[in-house]
């Protein structure tokens, strides 16, 4: 079960990241979250506020 709830969040913070960078560069704004293994681990893990750190850590320029 605490496997099925990993993945699901990990398929859904995918999607997250490219519907959230989809509408960034719509509007013009130039931060962008990359679709890799680490970011994935970190939302499947994290879930919501993991999505919310990766562009936290984007936006500050910090990677």
């Amino acid at each position: 079960m605490k496997i099925l709830n990993f993945l699901l969040r990990m398929v859904f913070g995918a999607v997250g990241i490219k519907l959230i960078n989809a509408i960034l560069i719509s509007q013009n704004i130039s931060i962008f979250v990359g679709l890799n293994l680490l970011t994935l681990l970190t939302v499947g893990s994290l879930g919501i506020s993991g999505l919310g750190l990766l562009y936290g850590i984007a936006a500050f320029g910090i990677l």
